[in-house]
């Protein structure tokens, strides 16, 4: 792990209902780069994505933000570290009672003292980003997929976080749709300097977009490193997963996604 390493994983390990569904998990995430972890449904990695976003709480010294540990974090600690981050549900996570503009100001409203003018005009900057400029009186439901997943980008943006976290960017939306919000990730990375990280399923996605990949199967890393790295591996299940191969033993033959149902969903605001 770089000396650069915002947040450090250092042998994380989760559990639903006493059942353990991460096993020792590490890995830095970076300054200024974009981290993608990968796996098949199930694998896990969305359950790291909770625990990094404070949704799961950790274990003492099993995550680390800036060398302090979340795990020991007061609830104002905790409230002030996620002033620091942004979340772009795989849904999108909108409130379905509100236009895009009021869903972007939202995050405003909670952690800031601005005037409501002020919370206006910063929405309206974040829909010029994501252009979305003409569509900040819609509502959710008058949107198409892809203009969903900007809105909640916009909104992630609000409060110009440090790290912006991404759980499944392409799920739902036609190929073209999904390369036009990989560039714009890679753009925000470029312009605005953030540390991403994003959890995907989608190969083409995830060797587009990453500085760095991890790849995850049953709860545990099978490999780390650069696309290049990862397209180079010998490892046998990395090499399965790369080559979209069945396994000749079946869909779950370790058990492992029967323990865990239902536990890998990131869940909706609206």
């Amino acid at each position: 792990m770089g000396r650069s390493s915002l947040i450090e994983v250092c042998g994380l390990n989760s559990y639903y209902h006493k059942r353990q569904v991460l096993f020792d998990i590490r890995f830095g995430i970076q300054d200024t780069g974009i981290t993608v972890i990968m796996g098949v449904s199930g694998c896990g990695k969305t359950t790291i994505l909770r625990h990094l976003i404070g949704l799961k709480r950790t274990g003492p010294g099993e995550i680390l933000v800036d060398g302090r540990d979340l795990g020991k974090f007061s609830e104002r600690e905790m409230q002030g570290y996620r002033r620091r981050i942004g979340v772009l549900f795989q849904s999108g996570a909108l409130f379905n009672s509100m236009t895009v503009s009021e869903n972007i100001a939202v995050p405003l409203k909670v952690h800031t003292r601005l005037a409501s003018e002020t919370i206006h005009i910063m929405a309206l900057i974040k829909l010029n980003l994501l252009g979305l400029t003409e569509f900040g009186g819609y509502m959710p439901s008058q949107l198409s997929g892809g203009m969903r997943k900007r809105a909640g980008l916009a909104r992630a943006l609000a409060m110009d976080p440090e790290i912006l976290f991404v759980d499944e960017p392409s799920s739902g939306l036609d190929p073209i749709t999904a390369a036009g919000l990989d560039r714009l990730i890679l753009e925000l990375r470029d312009a605005l300097g953030m540390t991403i990280v994003v959890v995907t399923h989608e190969l083409e996605s995830a060797f587009r977009i990453a500085d760095r990949l991890i790849v995850m199967d049953r709860g545990r890393i099978l490999a780390a490193g650069s696309p290049e790295e990862i397209r180079a591996s010998h490892n046998a299940r990395v090499r399965q997963f790369l080559e979209r191969t069945s396994d000749p033993r079946g869909v779950d033959p370790s058990g492992y996604l029967s323990r865990i149902v239902g536990s890998e969903t990131m869940g909706s605001e609206s």
